[in-house]
Parts: C-alpha cells; sequence; structure tokens
C-alpha cells in the first residue's frame, strides 16, 4: 500500500503573480502533494475560485464564514503538514505578522503550527519599505521561511527586486528547506501522554496537572516526519492529528493494558505521560460523605515502563518531572532502571511547564548531558527528542 500524499496548503495572496502560482500547483502535484488552494478574497480578481477548483479538484473558499459546518480554517489547518503562501503581498505579510484573521489563510496561518513558507512578490520600492522589512524579521525570527524576491522585469515597467520567483526556486526551498525531513517513514512511533486518574469514589480521584501538551507534540511531530503514530493519552481534551492512532484512556490500569497491547509492534517509544505513582487501596462505588472521608489506604502502582519487556529492540525515551536540580547521575540511574535509551528530565517547580507552551529541561542518554535546552516550545523539543532518537537508530536494524 502506498503513503498517503502529504498534505499542504497553498495560499493565494492578491497580486498579478497569482496566476503563476497556477504552475506551482500544477509541480506540487507532480511531486506527490495533495494540495487545497486558500485564495485572499482579493487575489480572486486575478484568478478565480473556478480555476483553482479545477486544478486542485477541491473545494475553495476564501473566508471563514464559508461552509461553516466544516470550521475549514481549523479542519484544514489540522491536516496540512505545511503551507506555501504564494505570492505574498505587503498586504498579506503585514496582516500575518500583526497576527490577524480576517480571511480563511490568514486564520489557517494562526491556527496552524505547521511550517510555512511565504514567497514575497511586490514592487521594489514596496519590498524595501521599512514597514515591509521589519513585518519580514517579525516572520523570520517567529520561524517562518521567507523568500527573497527575483530580480527582473516587473508588471509596473520597472526593473528591480520584487519578482516572484521561478516555480523550479520555490518548489527546491520548500522541499529542501521548509518542509521537515521525512525520516521516519516506516517507523512505528508508540507515544504516552497526558496524566492518570485514580478513582477515589465516583467523584474525587487523585492525579496530576499533565495536560497531555507535550506527549501531542511528540505525537503530531513524529507523524509530519512519516512516521505510522499511535497516541496513549490519558485524561485530555486536546485534540490531535485525526491521522495519528489515538486511544483515550483514565488510570494506570487501562494505560499499562494498552501500553503492554502495543509495545511489541513499535520502534520507538515516548513514555510522555505523568503516570499516577499511587492509588487508594480501596475505590468506592459510591460517593463518600464528607464526614467519612477521614484517611485514604494508598498503595503502589506499578512503574509501567520498568515492567515492559526489555529485548532492546526499540528506541526507548523516558521522562522524569522533578522539583529540584536533579542530577544528570540521578537521571541516569532512573533511566536504567526504566531500561531507556534517553530520558528528559524537566524541573516543575511552583507548576512549570504542566499546561505550559514551553519547556525546559535536559536530554540525557548513558554518556550523559546531550542538550539542554530554555524556555523551547514543546514542539521543538519533541523533534529535539525525536532527533536523538534516530541516533540510536542502530537499534532499529
Amino acid at each position: 500500500m502506498s503513503a498517503p500524499a502529504r498534505e499542504i496548503i497553498l495560499g493565494v495572496g492578491g497580486g498579478i503573480a497569482a496566476y503563476k502560482a497556477c504552475d506551482l500547483l500544477r509541480r506540487l502535484q507532480d511531486r506527490g502533494f495533495a494540495v487545497t488552494v486558500v485564495p485572499t478574497p482579493s487575489s480572486l480578481n486575478f484568478v478565480g475560485s473556478a480555476t483553482w477548483e479545477a486544478l486542485s479538484g477541491r473545494q475553495v473558499t476564501t473566508q471563514v464564514f464559508e461552509s461553516v459546518d466544516q470550521v475549514r480554517h481549523v479542519s484544514l489547518a489540522r491536516v496540512a503538514e505545511a503551507i506555501v503562501i504564494a505570492p505574498a503581498t505587503a498586504d498579506l505579510i503585514a496582516r500575518i505578522a500583526a497576527g490577524r484573521a480576517d480571511d480563511l489563510l490568514t486564520n489557517c496561518v494562526l491556527a496552524s503550527d505547521a511550517p510555512i513558507l511565504i514567497v514575497p512578490a511586490m514592487h521594489p520600492n514596496m519590498w524595501f519599505n521599512n514597514a515591509t522589512q521589519a513585518n519580514v524579521a517579525t516572520l523570520r525570527s517567529r520561524g517562518i521561511d521567507v523568500m527573497e524576491p527575483a530580480e527582473g522585469s516587473l508588471t509596473s515597467g520597472d526593473v528591480g527586486k520584487g519578482r516572484f520567483p521561478d516555480t523550479a526556486e520555490i518548489i527546491d526551498r520548500f522541499t529542501g528547506s521548509t518542509l521537515r525531513d521525512r525520516d521516519l517513514v516506516g517507523v512505528k512511533v508508540l507515544v504516552t501522554a497526558g496524566g492518570t486518574r485514580e478513582a477515589i469514589d465516583p467523584v474525587r480521584f487523585i492525579g496530576n496537572r499533565s495536560t497531555g501538551k507535550q506527549g501531542i507534540a511528540i505525537a503530531e511531530a513524529a507523524l509530519a516526519r512519516g512516521a505510522d503514530v499511535t497516541l496513549l493519552i490519558a485524561n485530555s481534551e486536546i485534540a490531535s492529528h485525526p491521522l495519528i492512532n489515538r486511544f483515550n484512556l483514565h488510570s494506570v490500569s487501562e494505560m499499562k493494558v494498552a501500553l503492554e497491547a502495543n509495545f511489541a509492534d513499535c520502534d520507538m517509544l515516548f513514555m510522555a505521560a505523568a503516570i499516577s505513582d499511587v492509588r487508594p487501596e480501596n475505590s468506592s462505588k459510591e460517593k463518600i460523605k464528607k464526614g467519612q472521608l477521614n484517611t485514604i489506604t494508598l498503595v503502589e502502582n506499578p512503574d509501567l515502563l520498568a515492567s515492559l519487556p526489555a529485548d532492546g529492540s526499540q528506541v526507548v525515551v523516558a521522562f522524569a518531572a522533578e522539583t529540584d536540580k536533579d542530577s544528570i547521575t540521578e537521571a541516569q540511574s532512573k533511566m536504567v532502571r526504566k531500561s531507556a535509551d534517553l530520558i528528559y528530565l524537566n524541573n516543575v517547580s511552583n507548576g512549570a511547564i504542566f499546561g505550559s507552551d514551553e519547556t525546559s529541561g535536559s536530554i540525557i542518554d548513558a554518556t550523559g548531558l546531550l542538550e539542554s535546552l530554555n524556555e523551547v516550545s514543546k514542539e521543538n523539543l519533541a523533534h529535539a527528542l525525536i532527533n536523538h532518537a534516530i541516533s540510536k537508530s542502530n537499534k532499529l536494524g
């Protein structure tokens, strides 16, 4: 069975170069990409929706309030592996830099965490205007890939820097720089995420503050790099990519069953879930009255990672959350006890990390500290962990 086509969004801005995006669409399709075109309303003055629908074979809308039942700015952003905006006018660049969401394309940009390539095309005076240059610098500082316009003759009759680059140059930039590597094609990745809960009675539980954000970031990063991903997630309402095989769980016992059922078939395991260390010895089927809730006898839960069969065939990444500056040596000891190849050690003092979009910590293996990260996005950590896991790929054969 062939791999599914890689989904991308082609955003089209309102410049005369919009007609050149028709060829770009075709060349992207030739490369095996499945392309949904999202033109700005003003771009339809140059190339109409009928043309884009005929070329792409897909529905084309420009406003958030079209096909409202599909919630297209969210559904498109969730599925798209990347976004190419070509051409991008000075106005469109300014709106994206300002974080505006006044049409479907800018809404998709805000709703997506996928890599973005912007291909500017405008008059040289507009390109070199201080406002445009500042907006481009802002976008680049956010990790958005912005090409330099080409030089040559322009529609106005002037000559200078502002032309739409050749299609081949855009394709090379997109596939060689913007788009993430597909280095996990054929690899099965298993991720645990979220925080388990142990019932005291039908309304109370012992749990933790994990939201599942980090595990979802790892799962979606692995998917973007071509992996077949299974996500075992406990007590999280955060959505994940629809192509991820997701199991929603609650307790340690449920996580244990799911983990044991899926572990043997995976090549990499990222154990990002926050597993409850203890559970009530007895869980009441009826709500315990306030006056009777005096003591709770706790028993220790099993160490799920340590209990998995350690045959050495999988790359295993463990996580450790501490409230003090745990030493590398202690983290390595945990890693050995859990038969892991890598461990990510983070400091959660004062509730840090949980629920946040950023993380700080250390990636460690048997040789010691591999990488320190300070206030990076959880997506960036996800890719860093995957990179280090791939470095152990000799275990994958």
